[in-house]
C-alpha cells in the first residue's frame, strides 16, 4: 500500500511541474538523427496525454508519422525540478480538435483558432524520469560559487530521482 502512495505522489509531482513549467522541449527524429524544439504543453492529465498545438509547415508532423516515438524535456527552475518524459506521438489535423485547445496564449503563434496551418499533437506518455532538488536557484549558485572558492565539491543537498512507467 505504501509502495502505491509512494507512486501515485510521484505521478501527481509529475502532473504538477508539466502544468508549472508548460513549455518543454520535444524531439522527434528524422532521416539525420534528431531535431529539437521548444513546444507548450497543453497536459490533460485525466487522459494521461499532453496535447501541442503547432503550425503543420514545420516538419513535426512528418517525423512524427515516420518514427511516432518522442522524448519531451521540462525544467522548473523556481523548485529545481527537472523532467524527462517518454512517448508516443499522433498527429491530428481536425480542425475541431484545434479548436478546442485554443486559448489566447497562442495568438502568438498563429493567426487563431481557424488558421489552416493549425493542427494538433496529441503524445501518450509512456515514462517519466523527475529529478527534484531541493535547493532554489539563490542556493545552488551559492553552493557552487563556494566550491570554486575553496576548492571543494559543491554541496547541493539530496536529490530525488523517480522512474515512473505512465500507461
Amino acid at each position: 500500500m505504501d509502495q502505491h502512495i509512494n507512486e501515485q505522489a510521484n505521478i501527481d509531482r509529475i502532473w504538477e511541474i508539466i502544468e508549472k513549467a508548460r513549455v518543454c522541449m520535444m524531439a522527434t527524429h528524422f532521416s539525420e538523427g534528431m531535431r529539437v524544439r521548444p513546444m507548450e504543453a497543453l497536459p490533460e492529465r485525466d487522459e494521461n496525454v499532453i496535447y501541442f498545438l503547432t503550425d503543420k509547415r514545420g516538419l513535426k508532423d512528418d517525423e512524427v508519422e515516420i518514427r511516432p516515438e518522442v522524448y519531451l524535456t521540462f525544467v522548473y527552475p523556481n523548485e529545481n525540478v527537472y523532467l524527462a518524459l517518454t512517448g508516443e506521438a499522433f498527429v491530428s489535423r481536425d480542425p475541431e480538435c484545434a479548436r478546442a485547445l485554443w486559448d489566447r496564449q497562442q495568438d502568438g503563434w498563429l493567426s487563431g483558432p481557424d488558421d489552416p496551418n493549425l493542427m494538433a499533437i496529441r503524445v501518450e506518455l509512456w515514462r517519466a524520469e523527475m529529478w527534484d532538488g531541493p535547493l532554489n536557484c539563490a542556493v545552488a549558485d551559492f553552493q557552487f560559487a563556494k566550491a570554486r572558492l575553496f576548492g571543494i565539491k559543491a554541496n547541493l543537498g539530496e536529490t530525488d530521482k523517480v522512474t515512473v512507467e505512465l500507461f
